[in-house]
């Protein structure tokens, strides 16, 4: 195998370089608010560089204030990843495999509602909400917060489920199971990663809502983490070293789970990519 000629290597270097400098602009702004959160009693505009010592105060008032608010955004998003994945998909695999007239101007279309604002889905779903009694509830704002990666989850998924070999759907209808059944023990199985993928972001979409947060509770009863830190700020202003704190915590259940997740959402973007 020949060496890499220093023309290679200079590139690569530069490529390195170019790499990290990149990330660390991305970076900056998680650290800088990390760094503001440790120095709680200090003003915005008088935040050192780096911290020189270690102040939690910020965490312990900002976990005192938003911990419930935590707890309400992790069984709001949960739900509606459950409530995503039911719904996109058996449509996905509809799409995929049963040669549906117009298949692609569907896809064409769920890609299109993710192109209207939220806040006019907001202001259009507050007034059916008012009707159904869903407002102030936990299941109205899974409900909501789940259409968010619908249409998402459907293009993904579908794409993965198209390129499942047609043999291999035949052999289980052949064995005696039907489309239910098939769909279940079958291509739910082999469409593992872009289900992993697809939850990924239908909980992370949920995760970060403000939107329906905001016009969807008129009480304190549902409050995610998005909207306690929102008020928290208009409460104290001054106190930008808990908001920061209270950012960072919010930030950590997402962080990890993109940390867990990594591969798996690799391997279910790039799965339907071929066939």
């Amino acid at each position: 195998m020949a060496s890499p000629t220093p023309t290679t290597s200079r590139r690569r270097w530069g490529s390195t370089i170019a790499g990290v400098l990149i990330l660390c602009v991305m970076l900056f702004p998680l650290y800088w608010m990390l760094n503001t959160a440790l120095q709680p009693d200090s003003g915005l505009l008088q935040v050192d560089p780096v911290p020189g010592s270690l102040d939690l105060s910020g965490f312990s008032k900002a976990f005192s204030d938003q911990g419930s608010h935590l707890l309400t955004s992790l069984a709001v998003s949960l739900g509606a990843v459950v409530i995503c994945l039911a719904i996109s998909a058996p449509a996905a695999y509809g799409l995929a495999r049963f040669g549906l007239r117009g298949s692609r101007t569907i896809v064409f279309g769920t890609l299109i509602t993710q192109m209207v604002p939220g806040i006019v889905i907001a202001n259009a779903l507050y007034n059916t909400y008012v009707d159904l009694g869903l407002v102030n509830s936990y299941f109205g704002l899974m409900l909501a917060d789940a259409s968010l990666g619908i249409p998402f989850s459907i293009v993904l998924m579908r794409s993965f489920m198209v390129s499942i070999p047609g043999e291999v759907i035949e052999a289980a209808q052949m064995d005696g199971a039907g489309p239910v059944r098939t769909f279940v023990r079958v291509v739910l199985p082999m469409s593992r990663n872009s289900l992993i993928t697809s939850g990924l972001f239908a909980f992370l979409f949920s995760w970060s809502d403000f939107m329906f947060a905001l016009t969807l509770n008129t009480t304190d009863d549902v409050k995610p983490v998005t909207l306690g830190i929102y008020q928290y700020i208009g409460a104290h202003v001054g106190d930008w070293g808990s908001v920061m704190a209270a950012s960072v915590l919010s930030a950590v259940p997402a962080a990890i789970l993109l940390v867990l997740a990594q591969k798996y959402i690799a391997a279910g973007i790039t799965g339907g990519s071929v066939k």
